[in-house]
């Protein structure tokens, strides 16, 4: 059963949604920037921030206190790919760097439309590449490392993977994702399932959303849509997932993709949960043991 801090947060999501002038057939670019500008938490103070560029792309580490600077993290944040960046998820990564015990570094990529695909790939195999070599305290190698993300970025980070993969070039530790986009077809049996449950994502939205992230590109392309890839010689994977969003069958098609391709992985699909509802942790209970789950998974590889 979901806590009673659930019922009160969808509660305020439905009647918000209600007054939103976004919350209809188009999908605007401009209010889903304004939304996406600012957490409504604050980074905690004891958690160190600083900014870097990795190789020309603008980026943050992210500490909190006792996380290992050998350790990282590097996480690609949500906002269908027009919108967000530190200022929408500072709070989460602070969070998800005390659960995990790990530096996050945190790299703003460049946002469609005006910097369509691969723009945002490139940007994330920059910085991933340049965390192979630089840590919070200087020119260090990591101990470990990781890829993760929410939204659309959590399918990024399974992009990023596959790029490096079929490039030859040596993959993280392990990658996890929070209700990823996977699929730019739009394609999933949950679009439908789970249209009428989800009270984040309007699906009649998310392919004009897809089409201004991929422009001209195929969207089957595995770089666009990695359930359209062979997973094979990816590391372990964790997928969390709420049930009663539209998003729900891109993670489930990934763990399905993944296990035929022998690579471990762990589902983790959560009855009543929203798109992306880690991100809540503040006021969600289950949001923090959500974060608390993964950040035990990943202390345990590397």
């Amino acid at each position: 059963m979901a806590s009673r801090e659930f019922e009160s947060l969808r509660a305020a999501i439905l009647e918000a949604a209600a007054r939103s002038k976004s919350s209809g057939e188009r999908f605007d670019v401009e209010a889903q920037r304004a939304a996406a500008r600012e957490s409504p938490w604050p980074i905690p103070p004891d958690c160190a921030v600083h900014p870097v560029r990795a190789n020309g792309v603008p980026c943050y580490w992210v500490q909190a206190p006792g996380s290992d600077p050998a350790r990282r993290i590097l996480y690609l944040h949500g906002g269908g790919w027009v919108a967000g960046g530190f200022g929408s998820h500072g709070s989460h990564v602070a969070r998800l760097s005390a659960t995990s015990g790990c530096a996050i570094l945190f790299p703003e990529f460049r946002l469609a439309p005006e910097h369509p695909f691969p723009a945002a790939l490139d940007d994330a195999r920059t910085a991933y590449a340049w965390m192979q070599a630089h840590g919070p305290a200087g020119a260090r190698a990591p101990s470990a490392s990781f890829v993760g993300g929410d939204s659309g970025g959590g399918g990024l980070a399974l992009s990023l993977l596959l790029a490096r993969r079929d490039r030859g070039e040596a993959l993280s530790a392990a990658a996890f994702t929070f209700s990823a986009v996977t699929d730019l077809t739009c394609s999933g049996e949950s679009m439908r399932t789970r249209a009428a449950a989800d009270i984040i994502i309007n699906p009649a939205i998310v392919p004009e959303a897809a089409a201004l992230y991929r422009g001209g590109a195929d969207p089957c392309d595995p770089l666009l849509s990695p359930v359209f890839g062979d997973l094979g010689g990816l590391p372990p994977l964790y997928l969390v997932v709420g049930d009663a969003e539209v998003m729900r069958s891109d993670s489930t098609r990934i763990a399905d993709a993944a296990r035929a391709a022998s690579v471990p992985v762990v589902l983790d699909v959560w009855p009543e949960m929203f798109h992306s509802f880690p991100l809540w942790a503040p006021v969600l209970p289950e949001g923090r043991e959500a974060l608390e789950r993964v950040g035990a998974w990943i202390r345990r590889r590397g």
